[in-house]
């Protein structure tokens, strides 16, 4: 019954984003054709489809896809380690805390944009300046999820640590993960879409190659629907992403309340 119940919860998923997307693109066509915009404003839905679908017959596409991809997964693991890291640490010292969260927030706010040059400067122009542009933008959020799970540990929960005399590593798998864990995906969620956002920013910036790349010579060139096909990988590529944190976090969070 469970598993039906289930397969039905993903059938009507699957045909809330079809209709959802079908009734987008019929307005699209309709506004585009009524309208007579220009091709060079906004093309149709069947010109950007074309350029899409020549992107990826000619195969033109895919070392760009691949480039942003790896940029993303990379920066993505290693933020989300560091975050996690710097988050239990803050959490355990104060004074480092004290010390380091002004350096982070400053990086947080300053515009993305605006970072991009400096580590060019700093780092060259190669993946290295990129990767780390990305780590900046998923460290925090990773970072302040570790911090509200830790924060969120019941003072009973600790208690009954110490009167069972559990290591400090049983305290850490058994108690703080597991308490931080909810609140780690909401940040893990968030900061997969940071990390493709950094990605296209630092490769219109900077890049050779890359999804960024792509939406830059077609903007420098006028072509729109190219533009537009580049645009719908690059939210393909961060709603494939995000699913697949999405797919991690019904598996590690099966027991809470929230996945039953």
């Amino acid at each position: 019954m469970k598993k039906g119940n289930k397969t039905r919860k993903l059938l009507s998923s699957i045909l809330e984003y079809v209709l959802s997307i079908g009734v987008f693109v019929l307005a699209w066509l309709i506004y585009t054709t009524v309208k007579d915009v220009p091709l060079y404003v906004l093309p149709g839905p069947a010109e950007v489809g074309k350029s899409l679908i020549e992107m990826f017959a000619d195969g033109t596409v895919y070392p760009h896809l691949w480039a942003t991809t790896y940029e993303v997964i990379l920066g993505f693991i290693i933020g989300s380690v560091l975050g996690m890291a710097l988050g239990y640490l803050f959490i355990k010292v104060d004074v480092l805390r004290t010390a380091l969260m002004p350096y982070l927030i400053f990086f947080q706010t300053a515009p993305k944009i605006a970072l991009v040059p400096l580590f060019v400067v700093w780092f060259g122009i190669g993946i290295v300046s990129k990767i780390i542009l990305i780590i900046t933008m998923v460290l925090f959020p990773v970072l302040s999820g570790m911090m509200l799970g830790l924060d969120s540990i019941p003072k009973e929960a600790k208690d009954l640590m110490k009167v069972l005399k559990a290591s400090k590593w049983q305290i850490f798998t058994k108690i703080e993960m597991q308490y931080s864990m909810p609140a780690l995906f909401s940040s893990f969620k968030i900061g997969i879409i940071q990390a493709v956002i950094g990605a296209i920013v630092a490769e219109w910036m900077s890049g050779k190659v890359g999804l960024g790349y792509i939406l830059t010579y077609s903007s420098s060139t006028y072509d729109t629907p190219a533009l537009l096909a580049g645009i719908i990988v690059t939210i393909v590529l961060g709603i494939v992403t995000y699913e697949i944190v999405s797919i991690f976090e019904n598996k590690a969070l099966y027991w809470h309340e929230s996945k039953k």
